[in-house]
């Protein structure tokens, strides 16, 4: 996804800053991290142990790529499929990943 496209996903959130991360993106708002997109383009919201459970109710799908000793549980879950064409909805999806940085940061 272009820088373009990223940020109108997440106008409804305010203005976020990407920057490069192994080989994908991260995506900021007001300095902490909200999101990631993958190398491969999968764009995922972070999550908290709060939110987690929300995610995965409707049907996200966690991150786990492949370590040393298998499968590492990360703290970024797939976009819900009804936010992505709904602005409104990815903006209450984007709140809670802020949410979840925010209590992590504490």
């Amino acid at each position: 996804m272009d820088n373009d496209a990223i940020h109108d996903l997440f106008a409804g959130l305010g203005p976020v800053t990407i920057k490069r991360m192994f080989g994908g993106k991260g995506i900021y708002f007001q300095g902490l991290i909200v999101a990631v997109e993958l190398s491969d383009g999968d764009l995922l919201l972070k999550a908290d142990s709060i939110s987690a459970p929300e995610f995965e109710a409707v049907g996200s799908k966690q991150w786990m790529p492949v370590g040393k000793s298998g499968p590492v549980k990360m703290p970024y879950w797939s976009i819900p499929d009804e936010a992505i064409d709904d602005p409104d909805v990815m903006t209450e999806w984007a709140r809670r990943a802020y949410e979840a940085s925010l209590r992590v940061a504490k």
